[in-house]
C-alpha cells in the first residue's frame, strides 16, 4: 500500500505514432510509443521503483488504484482518461519493475478517478487465496 505523489499521466498506451517506410520496394509501418507515452512511461516507473516489493508477487493479485488529479473546475470524473487506460500503463511498468511475474496476474481490480487538492495514485496491492 503506497501512493506515488504526482499528476497522474493522462496519456495512455494507446499514444503510439505511426512511422512508415519503404523496405524492399513495399511500404510498411511500425507504430512507436509517442514522446509523451515515453515520458509518462519514464515518471511511473521512478516513482514506483522505490515502492518495488524485494520478491515478484506469485498467484493471483487484487489491484486498487486511486487517480487523484488536481482540481479543475472544467473538468469533471467523467471526462477522460478512462479509468482502464489509466491503469493498462500502470500494470505495465508494475510487470517491468518485478511487482508480478505477469499482469496477467491481476484477477481482481477497482480503478477510480477523482480530483484532490494533492495530486497521485494511491495504490494498495493484496495477495488472494486460491
Amino acid at each position: 500500500e503506497f501512493f506515488l505523489p504526482m499528476i497522474p499521466p493522462t496519456v495512455t498506451h494507446h499514444d503510439k505514432e505511426l512511422h512508415a517506410f519503404m523496405k524492399d520496394g513495399k511500404p510498411r509501418a511500425v507504430l512507436h510509443d509517442s514522446a509523451e507515452l515515453k515520458d509518462a512511461r519514464a515518471k511511473l516507473r521512478a516513482h514506483l521503483a522505490a515502492h518495488r516489493p524485494p520478491e515478484r508477487m506469485t498467484g493471483a493479485v487484487r489491484l486498487c488504484v486511486n487517480g487523484a488529479f488536481p482540481s479543475a473546475a472544467d473538468i469533471t470524473t467523467a471526462s477522460k482518461p478512462d479509468t482502464d487506460n489509466l491503469e493498462k500503463l500502470l500494470k505495465d511498468v508494475m510487470t517491468e519493475l518485478g511487482f508480478w511475474m505477469d499482469d496477467a496476474q491481476v484477477a481482481s481490480e477497482l480503478c477510480e478517478k477523482f480530483w484532490a487538492e494533492i495530486p497521485g495514485i494511491y495504490i494498495l496491492l493484496t495477495g488472494l487465496e486460491e
